[in-house]
């Protein structure tokens, strides 16, 4: 089934795609809860007119990521925690401290929603990276080295 999504979902689509769907998926969860309408012919048109609306926009936003993306691909994130005798942090890292450190330490603003650690959660004292969704097609690599303090 043909759906049109009405905002972002993790590993389906972005908001306004037009995607193909298991039936019951679409039926059962995507349009009872908001998350997508059916794609029928008259609501194919309407996303073609808002998305010619858009399309100006859309670039210009798309430039400002890139812009941030070339900003962040050459820095490297500190994040201090507390570590045990075995080398393990005391609780993890998770995206607010990286989105913390970014803003202390290079002072740029990235929402803490869009950043997606590599793997599970950080727990112990080492170099990883996270990817920064700034836009649908602009998506930056980060290291960040947790280090004890």
């Amino acid at each position: 089934m043909e759906i049109i999504l009405k905002q972002d979902i993790p590993n389906l689509g972005f908001k306004d795609d037009l995607v193909t769907v298991k039936d019951g998926y679409a039926t059962n969860y995507l349009i009872p809860k908001g998350l997508a309408i059916m794609a029928v012919p008259s609501e194919k048109k309407k996303l073609a007119e808002t998305i010619r609306q858009r399309q100006f926009k859309e670039e210009k936003i798309r430039k400002e990521a890139e812009k941030l993306a070339e900003k962040l691909e050459d820095i490297e994130v500190k994040i201090g925690a507390k570590v045990g005798t075995s080398g393990k942090i005391f609780g993890s890292v998770n995206a607010l401290q990286i989105a913390d450190a970014i803003k202390e330490q290079f002072d740029l603003d990235i929402d803490r929603k869009k950043i997606m650690i590599d793997g599970d959660a950080i727990k112990e004292v080492g170099t990883y990276k996270a990817t920064i969704n700034l836009h649908k097609e602009v998506r930056p690599e980060i290291k960040f080295e947790v280090v004890g303090e």
